[in-house]
């Protein structure tokens, strides 16, 4: 029987317009009354991630920043896992001298060098996957949901790597070429010690330290709640949801879900933008999965 539930967030438990739908939410207040603990598992920082859980009025722990960090319910902290700041350097030039704009993801919050770059990957984003929408639109959507998500700029990251009291707990870097340009970099940065790289979207790759990942990290919640793996529940539709599909007994991936990755996962849900998270826990509950 289902104990515990960790969930994706963009492309899985979030629409295209980046809300929970009133069904995805009804399935998970629905767990929660039977006990089953529900948490996400988000590539988002902190402060990203809250906002649409709040607005939904859903409570729950969150694994963030892929695997970086843990909060209970309650938002505090439970673990973080750093990236070295000698290999967060390192790291960052090879991505400069590919002239790839990226963002660190930091105990002190998310931060770029460039407002405008960032507008542009997030209305991108938006342009995909919101059917029929124009790019001019999707910039004015961007430009909203810029402002309301919390993040600094900075002229300089060098500046802020020398804050002994600043962690990086991701970096995360774009390309229009999509893969075709971004992993043959990959490739070099997986060479460094310590990290893990992994895609959440077909334009970005995501760097992590190798111990902070989906998988590691709701194996180490489960363990310390008392429950088995058998009985975790993981839903996902992209490459850095991998580890905890594979983990858990019963694993969902989502009917927009890259191919790779439904191949990995138990079942296989609806869409997002079809309650595929909704309907997946409602499954799992009515057949006892």
């Amino acid at each position: 029987m289902i104990k515990m539930i960790a969930s994706d967030m963009d492309g899985t438990l979030l629409t295209s317009h980046l809300a929970i739908s009133e069904k995805n939410k009804e399935a998970v207040l629905k767990a929660q009354e039977q006990g089953i603990e529900f948490m996400v598992a988000t590539g988002r920082a902190y402060g990203e991630a809250k906002p649409p859980l709040e607005e939904a009025g859903i409570r729950c722990g969150m694994i963030t920043g892929n695997g970086a960090q843990g909060f209970d319910a309650d938002g505090n902290e439970i673990f973080t896992i750093s990236i070295n700041k000698k290999i967060a350097k390192e790291i960052m030039g090879i991505l400069r001298e590919n002239n790839l704009y990226f963002e660190l993801m930091t105990t002190h919050g998310v931060y770029s060098e460039s407002q405008p770059q960032r507008l542009e990957n997030f209305a991108t984003l938006l342009a995909e996957n919101i059917p029929h929408i124009t790019f001019k639109m999707a910039i004015a959507m961007a430009s909203t949901h810029v402002n309301m998500l919390p993040i600094s700029y900075v002229e300089s990251y060098d500046e802020l790597l020398k804050n002994t009291e600043v962690e990086v707990l991701k970096i995360i870097t774009f390309s229009d070429g999509g893969q075709e340009v971004l992993q043959p970099i990959a490739e070099v940065i997986e060479k460094l010690d310590d990290v893990h790289v992994t895609s959440s979207f077909p334009n970005n790759i995501e760097v992590n330290h190798k111990e902070a990942q989906k998988g590691v990290a709701v194996a180490k919640i489960a363990e310390a709640k008392g429950i088995s793996l058998a009985d975790v529940m993981t839903i996902g539709d992209n490459f850095n949801d991998v580890s905890m599909l594979e983990v858990a007994g019963v694993s969902f991936a989502m009917g927009n879900a890259e191919p790779g990755v439904k191949q990995i996962a138990t079942y296989e849900a609806e869409t997002n933008v079809n309650d595929g998270v909704g309907k997946a826990i409602l499954r799992a509950i009515s057949e006892n999965l």
